[in-house]
């Protein structure tokens, strides 16, 4: 046992069995949480989306906290407001396509009847080349607006730019912009709904999806299983060659012993090269009434004895690996050895 566990412990399998298990640690840990944390996080959204849009608008009160933010699993919430936009403390947010299309999204604050100021996102205009786009302005007067709820994102890396025409930002951090346009505005916001007062193209509202990452994450944990696996039957099929190897071996050196004491070689078990016919056809020659075998001592008739030990070796090799010129070598060494 010791013998065999010894025979392994070379830098070959000892690294295979290292990055299996590093493999499989990591499929375990890391890859199958990532992806399935993602499919959890993709269901989570999707029965928010679907709670959200199928429930009535509320005021706005009723899902904003007093400090203007709203609570965990309320984003995209249907609000009511009721007050008026501040025409004048507007900004551009760019580089935020909408369905792949380039577009300058309108931010404007609104304040609502309880005092409380809100950036509403109003929606898109194309952008202009070289130039501030055409805005349609908000309507002045007093207004009720319906929309979604929507959380602040964060700083954005690219610094905002701000000219004598606009205030453009590259993410919706309200207290950023807020500080920008001169407002003091709620951490959350809200993206204005459908035909709605003040309303430019309409944002599209995201999709219920599943996405791929259950089965991602059923992969990884296969994958796991399968890397230490693999060098276990590796290890399997590599103890049951040696095993075979040295079983024909034996029997090849038991052969080459009987040659020499001038009895007949033992019949090859069968499946270890040789087939049941070939087994037989030993044992007949073994029996009475066959060629009497070649008498110890007598060099050339050992010689020829261990030729067809030898020949029965090849063919051994021959009938595992497939023809490979052991066996026409060792009928042209025979000839040549008969001749002399």
């Amino acid at each position: 046992m010791g013998s065999r566990i010894r025979q392994f412990l070379t830098p070959g399998w000892v690294l295979a069995a290292v990055v299996a298990i590093a493999f499989a640690y990591l499929a375990f840990t890391v890859l199958a949480p990532w992806q399935l944390g993602k499919n959890t996080a993709t269901q989570e959204r999707n029965h928010q989306l679907r709670e959200a849009f199928e429930t009535d608008p509320v005021p706005a009160a009723e899902v904003f906290d007093p400090a203007g933010r709203i609570p965990e699993g309320a984003e995209w919430r249907r609000v009511e407001l009721t007050g008026r936009y501040q025409v004048r403390e507007q900004a551009q947010l760019r580089n935020r396509p909408v369905e792949s299309v380039p577009a300058v999204q309108v931010l404007t604050v609104f304040r609502a009847a309880d005092g409380r100021a809100f950036l509403v996102n109003r929606g898109w205009v194309p952008p202009a080349e070289g130039r501030t786009p055409d805005i349609e302005p908000a309507p002045a007067g007093e207004v009720t607006i319906r929309g979604y709820a929507r959380r602040g994102e964060r700083t954005p890396e690219r610094p905002p730019i701000v000219d004598a025409d606009a205030v453009q930002v590259y993410g919706i951090d309200t207290a950023q912009i807020g500080e920008l346009i001169g407002a003091e505005v709620a951490p959350d916001w809200v993206q204005l709904a459908e035909e709605q007062p003040g309303g430019l193209n309409p944002i599209p509202l995201p999709q219920l999806e599943s996405g791929p990452y259950l089965s991602y994450g059923i992969q990884w944990i296969f994958f796991g299983f399968a890397a230490p696996l693999t060098v276990l039957w590796f290890v399997y099929a590599e103890v049951r060659e040696r095993r075979r190897e040295q079983e024909e071996q034996a029997e090849h050196e038991a052969a080459l012993a009987a040659a020499r004491r001038g009895g007949a070689a033992p019949a090859p078990r069968p499946g270890a090269g040789y087939s049941a016919a070939d087994a037989t056809a030993r044992r007949d020659a073994a029996e009475p009434g066959a060629a009497p075998a070649t008498p110890a001592g007598s060099d050339p008739g050992d010689r020829s004895a261990a030729g067809d030990a030898e020949e029965e070796r090849a063919r051994r090799l021959a009938a595992r690996y497939g023809g490979s010129g052991h066996t026409e070598a060792l009928h042209r060494s025979r000839r040549g050895r008969e001749r002399f």
